[in-house]
């Protein structure tokens, strides 16, 4: 989700408050044995009566035998009937759960379970931070639809498990009937679009695995635009913007920033991820999000000049998640500051492309001040959305990436960035946590950094440093933070040099006090004595 300092001027709907909901946490026992294969969702979107009916069919595969089978889907929306394999089955719905419960147990195996619904669902009291359904309206009055719910779970809308732990490793398929004459965008590729009478049917799917808050869909009155893109590897892709009509002559100047984007992302983190389908994004009634192949946009084509060309934050940062929160994606949310934190990241690595290094310390400097550290980037582990969503895991998660790169260096660091997104040992179905991108910096450095992921993202304690006089020219600094040793620039009357700095200190002598990290690597406190 958007960087949340950045240049977003947030728009509050007055719409009905939505049912508070969070993802994730503790994985039920009825749950972790199931693996989710596929998800078909089919709705008929009515935008009068602001409803949608149809049904969800998951393809999973049990671990072992069982007499129950148990997903998350909200009771502000009715279920009609439920089929397990065909058969139509007993079910109870109530706390947001569906129970499917079986006289004898199925044995373990594939399982076909299809979810018959209707209702009126959430709608977004303030998208894309409280998921739901957002009824908009364009200029002319014709029907503006959008979905959010990362936080709040894709159980908002369709029957499934909804954990972070499980993508669907075969992909989804997204099928929508709307009313003739509107368009609907989606996940992967579209398969058809079919009239019949006053209704227009759209078929998308995707074969990659993907995120269940990505498995959803945006209506309006669009008109695709699309240019064919070559990524740093030959390969060709088709581009998408799909704008309002009435937006249509911001499509061209909108692609050009688009495409710049995508090449500054390839550069440091490697070919764009979903070379099969398509890059795509549609305009939305809000201010934006990161939706897999189907990012949206809302910041109403205010650029800003970065190097002396158009750019725009939440193109750049929503499209960065295609890599950092879609290919590389965290297994709980306690690990959500590995997309949301290095994908800001990203959004530094455009400044330096096109503003330098200057540009980019710059960048980082401001973001250090923003730091907030309220609370821990990772508060342990089997955390639900909620309890994970703050500023910090932008900011403080982007600056620690900065950290890690004077740590190591720039001839280790970038390498070891673009093989941890781009190795199958971290990629589209293996899920990541934080342990994994800290043993993959060490070994990539040959250094412990252990305690410093531990220090900078499971605790709110800053590197601390003393600086003690201990004479009328001589100084002893040393770090007061146990096991901590790091390289640290230190500016005296003899200039700049950068030493490494320990718990026993060093001896320094200047005509002036020491200045520490002046540059600004560390997220610390430095006491004077």
């Amino acid at each position: 989700m958007r960087l949340l300092f950045t240049l977003l001027c947030v728009s509050i709907f007055a719409f009905a408050p939505a049912q508070e909901m969070t993802s994730g946490g503790k994985l039920r026992p009825e749950q972790a044995i199931m693996d989710i294969r596929h998800y078909t969702v089919a709705l008929n979107v009515d935008p009068t009566q602001k409803s949608i009916d149809g049904y969800a069919e998951i393809d999973l595969i049990t671990s072992e035998s069982t007499k129950t089978l148990l997903f998350d889907f909200t009771t502000v929306l009715t279920v009609r009937k439920i089929w397990v394999n065909k058969k139509e089955q007993l079910y109870t719905h109530k706390d947001n759960l569906i129970t499917i419960t079986n006289a004898s147990a199925w044995p373990p195996g594939k399982i076909k379970v299809k979810v018959q619904y209707d209702g009126k669902p959430h709608v977004a009291a303030r998208p894309p931070w409280n998921g739901g359904f957002t009824w908009a309206t364009d200029s002319k009055g014709n029907p503006w639809i959008d979905i959010t719910c990362q936080t709040d779970g894709a159980k908002i809308y369709f029957p499934c498990k909804d954990h972070p732990s499980d993508e669907p490793n075969d992909g989804a398929d997204v099928i929508v009937t709307v009313p003739k004459g509107l368009y609907v965008t989606g996940p992967g590729l579209l398969l058809s679009e079919k009239t019949k009478g006053d209704k227009t049917t759209f078929h998308w799917q995707t074969k990659y695995t993907i995120n269940n808050y990505s498995i959803l869909f945006n209506i309006g009155k669009f008109k695709p635009f699309m240019r064919t893109y070559t990524t740093i590897n030959g390969n060709k892709v088709p581009m998408y913007f799909y704008p309002l009509e009435e937006h249509a002559d911001q499509a061209e100047r909108f692609l050009d920033i688009f495409e710049r984007s995508c090449r500054v992302q390839e550069k440091y983190f490697g070919e764009y991820p979903w070379v099969k389908e398509k890059m795509a994004i549609t305009e939305a009634s809000h201010p934006g999000m990161e939706h897999q192949t189907s990012n949206t946009y809302g910041a109403k084509f205010k650029y800003r000049t970065v190097g002396g060309k158009d750019f725009d934050d939440q193109i750049h940062h929503e499209f960065g998640h295609e890599w950092w929160g879609n290919k590389v994606t965290g297994i709980d949310w306690a690990d959500m500051w590995i997309q949301e934190g290095i994908d800001t990241y990203g959004d530094a690595m455009y400044i330096r492309e096109y503003e330098g290094e200057e540009g980019y310390q710059k960048l980082m400097q401001r973001t250090a001040r923003a730091i907030e550290n309220k609370q821990a980037v990772v508060p342990g582990k089997d955390v639900d959305s909620d309890s994970v969503y703050q500023r910090d895991i932008y900011g403080k998660g982007a600056f620690f990436m900065h950290t890690i790169r004077y740590v190591i260096g720039d001839e280790i660091f970038f390498p070891a960035l673009k093989d941890f997104v781009t190795n199958p040992k971290y990629t589209y179905d293996k899920l990541v946590n934080t342990d994994d991108v800290e043993k993959h910096f060490s070994t990539a450095s040959g250094k412990d950094l252990k305690p410093l992921f531990d220090l900078f993202l499971r605790t709110t304690d800053k590197l601390t440093i003393s600086v003690k006089q201990t004479g009328e020219k001589k100084y002893q600094i040393s770090i007061l933070n146990p096991g901590i040793a790091v390289p640290i620039d230190i500016q005296t009357d003899k200039g700049l040099e950068r030493v490494t700095l320990d718990g026993k200190g060093i001896s320094v002598e200047s005509t002036s006090t020491p200045v520490i990290d002046p540059k600004v690597f560390y997220f610390k406190k430095v006491i004077l004595e």
